[in-house]
């Protein structure tokens, strides 16, 4: 539903600057002009590279100055911190209340105290709130629930969902279509399951859990021994237990237990396509980017951030608060607090200094075959001596310096100075006295 200006303004309880503002004091400008900023409709509510005319944009920095001129829309919300200054600079082409009055577009700022939260805001006000429940209530004509599965009568059951026996939902949940429920599985209140997701039996998720699209839970885990030389598959007893508050994105494969539970903590958020594996406890308010593995029977403290494609090794333990980059590897137990990268993943401050190094590999290699090659001739310029032969006018400073680390250049080079060089000198003097 398309809002005002006014509208959008007294909704986010934010502070409206316009042209109206600068020109007001000029009296050739009407009073309807100076209103008239509040009946600007908005249609839409839109990224900044993505909105027109049309659309209330947002811009959350001074760095976007050259792409909210340069956009289309003309109103924006902005952190009221920059609000003014963002609004001055984005006027500069609004000379004149001639052109204000004959309808020249003009950008309107509405700085707030939180963009984000405000934008989501204005965008549930035009578009309408988006639900992702189910337009029906009740259970699906074509659902297969088994008649010892308990249904919460405020709980909606999507087409083609299977619920096995001794499994419980509870109340406001909603499971989408195709979603596989095996048996004794507990489902808490207002949890919601996408389309395509398994749950292996006896999975047990808390309140407010949601699971994206084919995301699997309590499959096998990945544990053989061998037994007259086949591997033969471990225990696969225990359960996965997800606790409330929890998000598991799309394609996210979650191991059961081989005795008791494969354990998610409260208010955890999972990525896409992230592996979890038997008997893995996750801490509360981690953050898990996509495609993580975490290998079997390692645990992770409260508030763990792993970037993307992070590997961990199994029985490790990662303390509250650490971090550890895209890509690492981690194969060591993490103290709290820690920051880690790299493969095999090292403390931040270790890793980043080897990194640095490793790029000067090639400048070093130069110069260490430059010094070999002036320490070969220097060799052959001593065993010419040693064999009474003149040695040619060398300049041996260049070399001294590469292998004493000296930049000095203007001290001579003495040849006595060298152990070799003087023994060298002895055998002269001995051989020309026989």
């Amino acid at each position: 539903m398309p809002k005002s200006v006014e509208a959008i303004s007294q909704l986010v309880n934010g502070q409206v600057f316009h042209s109206a503002n600068v020109l007001s004091g000029d009296s050739k400008l009407s009073s309807e002009s100076i209103d008239s900023w509040k009946n600007v409709s908005l249609l839409d509510a839109m990224p900044l590279h993505d909105a027109r005319a049309s659309d209330l944009t947002l811009v959350d920095s001074l760095l976007h100055l050259d792409a909210w001129i340069a956009s289309p829309a003309l109103v924006a919300l902005a952190p009221i911190a920059i609000a003014e200054e963002l609004f001055l600079k984005s006027q500069a082409t609004l000379t004149s209340v001639d052109a204000f009055e004959h309808g020249e577009p003009c950008k309107i700022i509405i700085g707030v105290d939180n963009v984000h939260h405000s934008f989501q805001a204005a965008i549930v006000a035009i578009r309408g709130k988006r639900s992702s429940k189910f337009c029906w209530t009740g259970i699906h004509p074509s659902a297969v629930i088994h008649p010892t599965a308990v249904v919460a009568a405020s709980a909606n059951i999507g087409p083609y969902v299977t619920v096995a026996a001794g499994c419980t939902i509870g109340e406001r949940t909603c499971i989408h279509s195709g979603v596989q429920i095996a048996g004794h599985c507990k489902i808490g209140e207002d949890c919601e399951i996408f389309s395509n997701a398994v749950l292996y039996q006896g999975t047990i998720l808390h309140s407010r859990v949601m699971l994206h699209a084919s995301s699997v839970l309590g499959a096998y885990g990945f544990g053989y021994r061998q037994h007259d030389n086949v591997h033969v598959r471990t225990a696969q007893l225990g359960w996965v237990e997800v606790e409330s508050d929890v998000e598991i994105g799309a394609g996210t494969t979650i191991d059961r237990g081989t005795y008791g539970p494969t354990r998610i903590g409260r208010g955890t958020k999972l990525d896409n396509q992230i592996q979890i594996g038997h008997n893995v406890r996750i801490g509360e308010h981690n953050l898990l980017c996509a495609q993580v593995g975490i290998a079997g029977s390692s645990s992770t403290g409260n508030y763990v951030v792993l970037g993307g494609q992070v590997g961990v090794r199994d029985h490790l333990r990662l303390g509250d608060r650490t971090m550890a980059a895209a890509q690492a590897g981690i194969a060591m137990d993490v103290p709290a607090g820690e920051s880690v990268l790299g493969s095999p993943a090292l403390p931040q401050r270790e890793a980043t200094q080897m990194w640095i190094h490793s790029r000067r590999l090639p400048e070093i290699r130069k110069q260490i075959k430059t010094l070999e090659t002036q320490m070969n001739n220097l060799i052959k310029q001593m065993a010419s001596l040693s064999n009474g032969n003149t040695a040619p006018e060398t300049n041996l400073t260049e070399p001294m310096a590469l292998a004493t680390g000296s930049t000095r250049t203007d001290v001579p080079f003495e040849r006595n100075s060298l152990p070799e060089a003087s023994a060298c000198g002895s055998g002269i003097q001995k051989r020309v006295a026989a």
